[in-house]
């Protein structure tokens, strides 16, 4: 891959709301072991804004901009390296000449995380090696130990460690809030292509929805959610991108078929819309992160083909 030019890197942060504390005690802290501080935690707060890094390279191609969405327990990391050192969607999308616009969402990586107890609802969970192998479609289960992948597996199987050192905690009950941050995003960076993954889907979906003229086209790679009125997306473009092994798992048979119908739906609703599965296309072996696996650059390069595809047709 050849060397990218960057012409400009910098960064954002975007939505989120203030909240004012009172009533809380105020007491000694230490911010190292010579520095003593009188520390008061009541006063105002700006929480559940999302953090946003933008590269613009020198040889840009595209009007649009690709906004990068993460899915659930993970940052916009993801898409920056791979787990075993390549180049990720982050490096390989700017070498094919867009400005690319990387996300983090309310709660991770260098978004806001709100220690106040009370504000968000719930308890924050956080996956496991055991739970990326059988749901990211690595192997089945019973193999975990062992480390046996599916036939053909194309994820880094040796790198898994690398893998969970990029989860992170997620709260189940964020997801409105992370919808309303992500139309923030979108309200800042403006019209742009966004290509979203697994959990991001709906967030995706739903602030798209919100903001239709920032969103003519959209791709959701193995969404685990999905639009809550398709008619939303008419005389849009939306590409569904799913891997290989849908049969792994319950979940996945589910999500699969759940798929087709959104992207049928979406269809009857006047929407330019179009389902990539990889193996129908002779590509197999992709996991539920696609954008990890070996032959990342290639889907890469046929997501842009995609995306180049609308921008012929205006």
């Amino acid at each position: 891959m050849e060397s990218v030019r960057i012409a400009r890197i910098g960064s954002f942060y975007a939505g989120g709301r203030q909240i004012r504390i009172e009533g809380e005690a105020v007491r000694d802290i230490a911010f190292t072991r010579t520095v003593s501080y009188s520390y008061d935690p009541n006063g105002l707060f700006h929480i559940e804004q999302a953090y946003v890094q933008f590269f613009i390279p020198e040889r840009v191609v595209s009007p649009l901009p690709i906004v990068l969405l993460h899915g659930g327990g993970f940052t916009g990391a993801m898409w920056e390296t791979t787990p075993d050192g390549r180049p990720g969607w982050l490096e390989i999308f700017l070498g094919l000449g867009f400005s690319v616009y990387v996300v983090d969402n309310v709660e991770r990586g260098r978004a806001s995380w709100c220690p106040f107890p009370g504000v968000w609802q719930g308890e924050p969970i956080m996956r496991s090696a055991e739970e990326c192998w059988s749901l990211f479609r690595f192997g089945r289960a019973e193999d975990f130990a062992c480390r046996k992948p599916f036939p053909g597996q194309r994820f880094p199987i040796d790198r898994l460690e690398e893998l969970i050192k990029g989860c992170v905690p997620r709260w189940l009950t964020n997801n409105d809030v992370a919808a309303q941050t992500f139309t923030a995003v979108l309200e800042r960076v403006g019209p742009c292509c966004v290509i979203s993954h697994s959990h991001g889907g709906e967030v995706a979906f739903r602030a798209a929805a919100a903001r239709p003229a920032l969103v003519p086209c959209l791709v959701a790679v193995e969404p685990s959610g999905f639009a809550d009125d398709p008619a939303a997306f008419a005389n849009r473009r939306v590409l569904v991108v799913t891997g290989d092994f849908m049969d792994a798992t319950p979940v996945w048979i589910s999500l699969f078929r759940r798929t087709g119908e959104f992207v049928a739906q979406l269809t009857a609703a006047g929407c330019d819309a179009a389902h990539l599965h990889l193996p129908a296309r002779r590509i197999t072996g992709n996991s539920h992160m696609l954008m990890m696996d070996d032959n990342n650059a290639e889907i890469a390069t046929m997501i842009s083909e995609w995306i180049g595809r609308r921008r012929s047709a205006d």
